[in-house]
């Protein structure tokens, strides 16, 4: 479950570590990947084919995601590199009132339940759920696919370049703005793809994106806002707690053992597990 919670708070932690901005609406992406991937297995591919699912979920996320960059975010950097990033904040929380709306008077306030990704599996004595494995068997080819592309590529080494430095990469041709509307992209992505993945297990009703989006955050405080090893490192930890706390104390309180290691790590490292802190002049 760690690692599935990586693949949401990663997209928000790319995203923020290219514009600067935090998207708040990323449980909404998450919901339609969910949604996207019901209506596919439901009406067009089946269950079977449910990875093909997987990928038009992310693409439509992606292009969703491009389209609102370009046409509502972009607009507040026009003229100015550097620019502060309060109402491109308001921007993503006005989107997600708006898709879980939208949601609600589509589809209704009903909850769907996708057909099982795969049966109940083992491996060696431990009993598995088959849609947990098959999420997390995903999510791992997803990161790797994703870490590939960001240090192995010529426009992943150049989204590291925007990032160190956003005025500094216009001497070396690159479009940042343009940088700026595919990293949007790509984080909506991965929300997108975290939501068809985990369609059977959290189910898809309008709401189904709160979970994850709450366990994403705490992951980017913990680990460290715009640290990609950060959300590693603090998607794993909470995993463990959350599995430790469930099997030594109580398994109903699992909600809260998140938020006791988020307290604990913060009264020891104030910036999170690899966080620095920033002087804005």
């Amino acid at each position: 479950m760690g690692v599935l919670y990586c693949l949401m708070s990663l997209g928000v932690t790319f995203i923020y570590g290219i514009m600067k901005v935090i998207n708040w609406a990323v449980g909404e992406f998450f919901m339609i990947g969910a949604y996207v991937q019901y209506l596919l297995i439901v009406i067009f591919l089946g269950v079977r084919y449910w990875y093909v699912g997987v990928f038009i979920a992310a693409f439509c996320t992606f292009f969703l995601g491009a389209f609102i960059q370009k046409m509502l975010i972009k607009p507040m950097f026009v003229g100015m590199v550097e620019e502060k990033t309060e109402y491109a904040t308001i921007v993503t929380i006005a989107m997600a009132i708006l898709f879980r709306n939208l949601a609600i008077f589509i589809g209704g306030p009903y909850i769907y339940t996708p057909p099982d990704y795969a049966p109940p599996t083992r491996i060696g004595p431990l009993p598995l759920s088959g849609n947990n494995f098959i999420a997390f068997v995903g999510t791992i080819a997803i990161l790797a696919l994703f870490f590939y592309f960001l240090k192995r590529t010529w426009i992943g080494k150049a989204f590291q370049a925007v990032s160190q430095n956003r005025a500094g990469v216009l001497t070396a041709g690159i479009d940042v703005l343009k940088f700026d509307m595919i990293a949007f992209g790509i984080g909506t992505a991965l929300a997108g793809a975290g939501g068809a993945l985990l369609a059977p297990v959290l189910l898809v009703y309008p709401l189904c994106g709160v979970i994850p989006t709450v366990r994403g955050f705490e992951i980017i405080v913990i680990g460290g806002l715009g640290s990609i090893p950060g959300v590693f490192a603090a998607g794993l930890s909470i995993g463990i707690a959350e599995s430790l706390g469930a099997a030594f104390i109580n398994p109903s309180f699992v909600d809260i053992y998140g938020f006791g290691l988020l307290m604990f790590i913060l009264l020891i490292k104030p910036y999170g597990l690899f966080g620095k802190p920033e002087r804005s002049v």
